[in-house]
């Protein structure tokens, strides 16, 4: 099935910006991928560096479904836009019980089908199947580091 932003925009009711072009075929990517000030990272490429809350391991790190209708994982940092996480029924699972010693890191989803991040001002990009880091993106300016604010 081809998945459009205009039918992830129902499903979510979240509306997209008018110089989006609604009815395209929403890429789907299998590594890093960014989407204004954040970044989907696949697991196993920061797994050194991002763990789990828990003693006991992931399977007890506060896992919560995401519904048809997405998780918000960022706003905007001038109160703008949300970054919306949105998969099918039973697919996938979303946890902010981690630790992440760069401090960059927002959550962790699984998914068993491809989920998609929706955001209304930069449009939408598909997750194969997998485990991934979502991240605050960072800039350098010289020999500072700033978050990127979108």
């Amino acid at each position: 099935m081809t998945v459009t932003l205009a039918s992830l925009s129902q499903q979510t009711g979240l509306a997209v910006l008018d110089h989006l072009e609604q009815s395209v075929s929403i890429p789907v990517v299998d590594g890093l991928q960014a989407q204004g000030d954040l970044i989907v990272i696949p697991l196993p490429v920061v797994a050194s560096s991002v763990r789990p809350w828990s003693d006991a391991g992931w399977s007890d790190a506060g896992w919560t479904d995401v519904p048809p209708e997405g998780v918000e994982l960022l706003r905007g940092a001038a109160g703008g836009n949300p970054h919306t996480l949105v998969a099918d029924p039973d697919t996938c699972r979303w946890t902010t019980d981690v630790s992440d010693s760069d401090g960059l890191a927002i959550g962790v989803f699984e998914t068993s089908a491809v989920a998609y991040l929706l955001h209304p001002e930069h449009g939408a990009t598909g997750c194969t199947p997998g485990a991934y880091v979502i991240r605050r993106q960072r800039e350098r300016e010289g020999h500072r580091a700033r978050l990127v604010a979108d």
